[in-house]
């Protein structure tokens, strides 16, 4: 049975999963949120990884941003253009944005979001549900010789993969969209299987589709751990499910979660909008940090910062030469 705690500010955050998800109430998203608000809002979203809130119609564009800039500095994709021209990625069934796969946000360059924020404007009468993992509790149920395993293990993730593959039913426009739009730069980055929250902590794993291969291994053995590690995230324990509704809001923790936007509602129009949150360089249990491959570093997007730059110190370990 969900369970509700309710603050002095009059917001509530109710569980829906045992392991990841809760719905927050009585807020009214927006930039001009109280700094204690805020507060609630990120600490119940480290501690229960996405959280959703119904009823938030009132936001456009611009409101969403700026409740975005709350949490930190606002960052475009690095290759799709935005619908507005500056943050808000557009997520339109009609032109081939059907995330049917288990994935991160952008783990293919080195500080991927650290939040997403995915607004509801039109919703299918059926299906078009999406689904989170929780990769933290992914981790920690993890028998102990796998988690020592896959403690020392690294991945090397790209947005250039064999999209007809994976979706040999894909509309003439997605391909199109996926070659020519997506992989307009192409990015190989190397991230631990494990990182280490930087906020909460926790060892979470760093999987998902962008992943092409574990660093040192065969192609066969490499899919065979992959597959392994991967199937812990997708139990349906360590997961949620969000049935929309128009004016919806779900906001996750991109560094300790994976989403999958289930392809279901045949034709009818799915419209939704993205704003993401600037991340960090992920480090792993051994304290080496994630590096980018290639291109030699992450070029600006079409508006704003590149991912990275609102958090980068001193010399980007992102940028680090190749080892031999």
């Amino acid at each position: 049975m969900a369970t509700a705690t309710q603050t002095a500010t009059e917001t509530t955050v109710t569980r829906i999963g045992g392991r990841i998800g809760a719905e927050i109430g009585g807020v009214r998203l927006g930039g001009d949120l109280p700094a204690a608000t805020v507060a609630e809002i990120r600490a119940a979203l480290l501690a229960h990884k996405v959280v959703f809130f119904r009823g938030q119609d009132h936001l456009d564009e611009a409101g969403h941003e700026a409740f975005a800039q709350l949490l930190g500095a606002p960052v475009a994709h690095p290759t799709v253009p935005s619908a507005d021209g500056r943050y808000a990625l557009g997520i339109d069934s009609h032109h081939g944005a059907r995330a049917n796969q288990w994935h991160t946000d952008v783990t293919f360059v080195p500080a991927y979001p650290a939040f997403s924020i995915l607004r509801a404007v039109t919703i299918p009468p059926y299906g078009g549900n999406t689904l989170w993992a929780n990769t933290a509790t992914a981790y920690s149920h993890l028998p102990e010789p796998l988690r020592a395993l896959a403690d020392g293990l690294r991945a090397v993730h790209s947005n250039a993969y064999d999209y007809a593959a994976l979706k040999p039913d894909a509309l003439p426009e997605a391909l199109a969209q996926y070659r020519q739009v997506f992989t307009s730069t192409e990015f190989l980055t190397e991230h631990p299987v494990v990182r280490v929250h930087p906020e909460t902590g926790e060892r979470t794993l760093l999987l998902g589709n962008f992943v092409q291969r574990i660093q040192g291994l065969t192609g066969r053995d490499s899919r065979v751990l992959l597959d392994l590690f991967q199937s812990h995230v997708e139990s349906p324990e360590n997961t949620v499910r969000w049935q929309w509704l128009s004016g919806d809001v779900a906001i996750w923790d991109n560094r300790a979660t994976q989403h999958y936007g289930v392809d279901d509602s045949d034709d009818h129009e799915r419209t939704l909008r993205r704003v993401t949150v600037d991340g960090d360089v992920p480090v792993g249990p051994d304290g080496v940090p994630s590096r980018l491959i290639s291109p030699e570093a992450v070029p600006d997007p079409a508006f704003g910062i590149a991912s990275g730059a609102s958090t980068a110190s001193g010399t980007d370990p992102g940028t680090a030469p190749e080892a031999a």
